[in-house]
C-alpha cells in the first residue's frame, strides 16, 4: 500500500492511500480538501475512501466537499456519528474495513475525544492514529481520561515493531524536547532526536515512525518502566498515575 504525505494547515498531515492491486485511492483525515485534491489531479486518481479518526475539524474539515466530489465513501467511528456529517460506514472496536485489497481494523482509541478510532492495515503493517499516538507523544485530553488514553495507548503498543505509525501532526522534535526532560538516561531517545534534527533541518518529516521506535523513546507509551517513573519521582506508582503526570507535565511544557 502506498502511502503519500500531504502537509495542510501548519503542522498537519494528511495520507492519500493507493493499494496497488486494486486501484482504491483513500485520504486519511483531510483537515482541508484542497491540497488533497491537487494530489490526486498530479497523479490522475479519483477518491475512493475517506477514513476519519476523529471530529475534529483540522481532521475532517475538507471530508464533505471530497465525498461530493468524487462520490468517495466515509468511513468513521459509529461513536462519532453525531459529529461526522456524510458518514457512510460506522465502525467500532474490532470492526475490519476492506480497502481494496487491504483489511484495516479498527481501535477504538479514546482520550483525545471519546470517539477517536485508529486504522491499522495488519498486512502492510501501517497503522493511522490520528491524535492519540504522536511521535515519541500523545494527544491532549480534551474528552477523555488518563485511565482512558492509557488503555487506548497500550493497544497500539502491542503492534509488530515494525508497523509504520502515521499520525495527524509534525509535532516530533518538540515531544522529543519534552520526552528528555523525563526519559533524560534513554540513549535510543537522545540517538532518536539527533535523526530527527538532521531531517527538520532539511526541512523532511518525522513520520511515519515505527511502533517498536516509539516502545523504545516515547515516555507516553513507558509509564509503566522504572526509568520514567524514577526519573519523575514516582518509582513504582501505578502506570495509570504516572501517565497522569506526565500528561500534566507535558500540558504545560514550554521548551
Amino acid at each position: 500500500m502506498e502511502v503519500i504525505l500531504v502537509p495542510a494547515f501548519a503542522d498537519n498531515y494528511i495520507y492519500v492511500l493507493r493499494d496497488a492491486a486494486s486501484g482504491k485511492v483513500g485520504v486519511v483525515d483531510p483537515g482541508e480538501a484542497a491540497p488533497v485534491q491537487a494530489e490526486l489531479e498530479r497523479r490522475g486518481w479519483s477518491l475512493t475512501h475517506i477514513f476519519l479518526t476523529h471530529h475534529h475539524d483540522d481532521h475532517i474539515g475538507g471530508a464533505a466537499e471530497l465525498k461530493a466530489r468524487h462520490r468517495a465513501s466515509v468511513v468513521g467511528a459509529r461513536a462519532d456519528a453525531h459529529r461526522i456529517p456524510g458518514l457512510d460506514v460506522a465502525l467500532g472496536d474490532g470492526d475490519r474495513t476492506v480497502f481494496g485489497e487491504q483489511t484495516a481494523r479498527v481501535f477504538a482509541v479514546p482520550g483525545h475525544t471519546s470517539g477517536h478510532i485508529a486504522f491499522w492495515f495488519e498486512a502492510a503493517e501501517t497503522l493511522f492514529s490520528g491524535d492519540t499516538l504522536f511521535s515519541l507523544g500523545c494527544g491532549r485530553l480534551f474528552e477523555g481520561t488518563p485511565a482512558q488514553m492509557w488503555e487506548s495507548l497500550q493497544s497500539l503498543r502491542a503492534l509488530t515493531d515494525q508497523t509504520r505509525v502515521y499520525c495527524g501532526h509534525e509535532y516530533t522534535q518538540s515531544n522529543g524536547r519534552f520526552a528528555l526532560t523525563v526519559d533524560p538516561a534513554n540513549a535510543a531517545l537522545h540517538r532518536r532526536m539527533e535523526e530527527v534534527a538532521a531531517l527538520r533541518e532539511r526541512n523532511q518529516p518525522t513520520i511515519p515512525t515505527t511502533v517498536g521506535m516509539e516502545r523504545r523513546t516515547n515516555p507516553f507509551l513507558r509509564a509503566d518502566d522504572p526509568g520514567v517513573q524514577a526519573a519523575i519521582g514516582m518509582a513504582g506508582a501505578p502506570a495509570v498515575e504516572v501517565f497522569a503526570e506526565l500528561r500534566r507535565r507535558k500540558d504545560h511544557f514550554r521548551g
